[in-house]
């Protein structure tokens, strides 16, 4: 594990800007034009009218815009109208490594398209959303490849998996 570098003034970082909501395209555009170097990842999704279907481009990461800057621009950031704020532990700014940023181009500028899904993490209890098994709770875990769901009888101490798709399941409490 590599440990992270922090930030000189001077040196540049990107940094999550927390925006109103639907405001991402709108503040990524001013930013690109005031000459700050930005990042909105976009995915397409097909949306369903009475009417018609059609491909829109939304925001993978929804209510957030990525910018590359120094510190001390940190302010000219949060003035870009549509900007709510920096995201921080406490008071302090906290870059995104770099190494994040360029996984999350790669992703979408592949042929595979990449989508928004929860936030998970192996070994936290989840329940099954949607499909046959619908309702259905355990813990999630990752073996080689893909996701299980590991279903317990505790009286027994004994166990059963299945594969699950990391889509239909949702964190529990």
């Amino acid at each position: 594990m590599t440990a992270q570098v922090l930030p000189t003034e001077h040196m540049r970082a990107w940094y999550a800007l927390q925006t109103r909501a639907r405001h991402e395209k709108a503040v990524s555009n001013y930013l690109r034009i005031q000459g700050q170097e930005e990042f909105l990842p976009l995915y397409k999704s097909r949306r369903k009218w009475s009417d018609r279907v059609t491909v829109v481009e939304l925001p993978l990461f929804g209510g957030y815009v990525f910018c590359r800057l120094a510190r001390t621009s940190l302010a000219s950031a949060l003035s870009t109208p549509g900007v709510l704020k920096v995201l921080s532990y406490g008071s302090e700014p906290i870059p995104v490594p770099d190494c994040e940023i360029d996984a999350i181009r790669r992703a979408t500028s592949g042929a595979t398209p990449a989508v928004p899904c929860a936030y998970l993490k192996v070994g936290v209890q989840v329940r099954i959303r949607r499909g046959a098994m619908q309702g259905l709770e355990g813990r999630l875990e990752r073996i080689k490849n893909s996701f299980r769901l590991v279903l317990s009888v505790h009286l027994l101490q004994r166990s059963v998996s299945l594969e699950v798709d990391p889509e239909t399941v949702e964190v529990i409490g």
